[in-house]
């Protein structure tokens, strides 16, 4: 009888041996009692493997729990996938026209949900029964590569004409489909081995679709709490019947109006309407004679920059004289800046600023008195003056930019009517198709990249590394204020990730394959494949998108 091979495993510095051929999910059950949630995934020596996959050479192993990024977002996909299955269970399949993924909202997805039924909370009740009867019953959730003609049929046949278009401009000749219990679909990523690792879900009715609620990568074994901000969600909807009246709501469309030749007038239209959006906001602060003061506060690559240039230069077609001040020249000196939790200089907390200098600045030039106005110099850590003095006029109006315009702590001397405040954040509709989505801070983390390459001499690694850190200063300081804005803007652009492509694509490939980032790398760039790329000649110099791949008219 033939011996069985061993193969050597190493797990958090240790060395053990298991036959070749186990599954990971065997090895990752000897070390689940080590960790508060499930083992969802294995990182094999940088590379992701789901639990289905078996050990074929000697390796090093790190557990993938939902608590870490690919985890979590694993936990979704294959709850997106469970609740699917359940719906055309419940209402039957000969009656779903169309069940869709529109964008994650507070701690949840927003669907919405077309054909022979009644969408009411009775019918999210059967589902969400039928998702707990489907989770208890653990069944696989089995992965099989199958021609892409043979895909596309599936998918004609399921009426899934989302998921065929998508596929059409795939070269691959084979794709992984997913099936659960004879439901068969295709999806960007990893998943769960079966159903019964889906536990912690609720479903629940929300304006004219659903909401299917889930866990966060904080505490992956409860819901999170649904906290929507109605400014945003209106916002979202409203992008999401632009893309559709645009006919560009997902990444299929997208490639065939590029295919056909027609990226130049989707472009344009969207700019304008963009273009149109800021007008009307310009108009409104004109409206409003009382406004001195324009707060705009949005997360990192959200176009802040270029926004307010454009919002200055429409308020400027409206009769004011807009002036451009920077928070950043109230940091108080370095000195002086407050720690955070690991002892390091917190420079985002509202604790960094000068918030009695600043109001005191501002109240005097509410008064018409004249302000000699601060410049902070980065390389001193202080605040100098240079006699920039600024007085207010009747006609004059400031449009303030930072992380803190939102808050009013920031602006506590400064009476309520005299500032309008803008939430800009680039809140991307445009998804893969129907059951797959893009994160909205995939948008900005893929212009993030390419800016920091340009202007700021960073690689992709380097970015990557930063994201953690920079999205909890913006889950602290910006989005807890997000429904206090007069207006919400939304900067994403349908084209932008298309255009982004060619900038992107070779610094993610610069990513060295043994470092910590190169699994998020390497998930951006089988995300951008999905993409046809267009080129930079036809994007307008007022654009938005210049901010971060130049060649705009604005300095930004």
């Amino acid at each position: 009888m033939e011996e069985t091979k061993m193969v050597r495993v190493t797990v958090d510095g240790a060395e053990y041996a298991y036959p070749r051929g186990t599954p990971y999910r065997a090895v990752a059950a000897d070390f689940q009692d080590r960790y508060p949630c499930d083992i969802l995934l294995v990182n094999r020596g940088g590379r992701l493997c789901e639990l289905h996959k078996t050990l074929d050479r000697d390796c090093s192993l790190k557990m993938v729990t939902a608590q870490d990024r690919p985890g979590i977002q694993t936990y979704e996909r294959s709850a997106v996938f469970l609740m699917l299955k359940a719906f055309y269970d419940v209402a039957g399949p000969e009656n779903v026209e169309r069940v869709s993924v529109k964008f994650s909202l507070s701690s949840a997805l927003f669907f919405l949900a077309q054909g022979n039924f009644t969408l009411d909370q009775a019918l999210l009740d059967r589902v969400e029964a039928r998702m707990r009867e489907l989770s208890a019953l653990a069944l696989p959730i089995e992965k099989r590569s199958i021609s892409t003609d043979d895909a596309m049929e599936l998918f004609h046949q399921a009426k899934l004409v989302h998921k065929a278009q998508l596929l059409s401009f795939r070269i691959n000749s084979h794709v992984n489909v997913y099936s659960l219990d004879g439901f068969v679909d295709y999806f960007y990523g990893y998943m769960a081995p079966d159903t019964g690792y889906i536990r912690c879900f609720g479903l629940e009715l929300f304006e004219n679709g659903f909401i299917l609620r889930l866990p966060t990568q904080k505490d992956p074994n409860r819901l999170g709490d649904f906290r929507p901000s109605r400014k945003v969600y209106r916002e979202l909807y409203e992008s999401t019947l632009r893309s559709e009246a645009l006919n560009a709501s997902n990444v299929a469309e997208l490639n065939t109006a590029i295919a056909r030749g027609g990226a130049t007038p989707l472009i344009l239209a969207h700019e304008a309407m963009m273009e149109k959006k800021i007008g009307d906001i310009a108009a409104e602060i004109a409206a409003r004679r009382e406004v001195r003061f324009v707060m705009i506060a949005g997360p990192s690559s959200s176009g802040k920059t270029t926004f307010s240039h454009r919002l200055s230069t429409q308020l400027r077609a409206c009769g004011l004289r807009p002036h451009a001040i920077a928070t950043d020249n109230y940091f108080v000196d370095r000195d002086k800046t407050p720690l955070d939790e690991h002892g390091n200089p917190d420079f985002e907390g509202l604790g960094a600023m000068d918030v009695e200098q600043f109001n005191t600045d501002m109240v005097r030039l509410l008064n018409g008195e004249t302000v000699d106005m601060p410049i902070y110099n980065f390389k001193r850590g202080a605040r100098e003056y240079s006699g920039n003095f600024l007085t207010l006029g009747p006609e004059d109006v400031l449009v303030i930019e930072g992380i803190h315009c939102l808050n009013d702590e920031f602006t506590r001397a400064l009476p309520r009517e005299s500032k309008y405040r803008i939430y800009i954040s680039c809140l991307t509709t445009l998804n893969i198709d129907d059951h797959n989505r893009i994160p909205t801070t995939d948008a900005r983390l893929l212009r993030r990249i390419e800016r920091d390459a340009r202007t700021r001499g960073y690689n992709a690694q380097s970015t990557i590394r930063m994201w953690p850190s920079v999205r909890r200063g913006e889950e602290n300081n910006i989005f807890p204020f997000q429904d206090s804005a007069d207006m919400v803007f939304n900067s994403a652009l349908i084209y932008e990730t298309s255009l982004l492509k060619p900038y992107v694509q070779p610094l993610l490939f610069g990513v060295p394959r043994d470092s910590e980032e190169y699994i998020e790398a390497k998930r951006l760039l089988k995300f951008l494949n999905y993409f046809l790329p267009i080129p930079a000649d036809n994007i307008p110099k007022t654009s938005l998108m210049r901010e971060f791949i130049g060649g705009g008219c604005y300095h930004a």
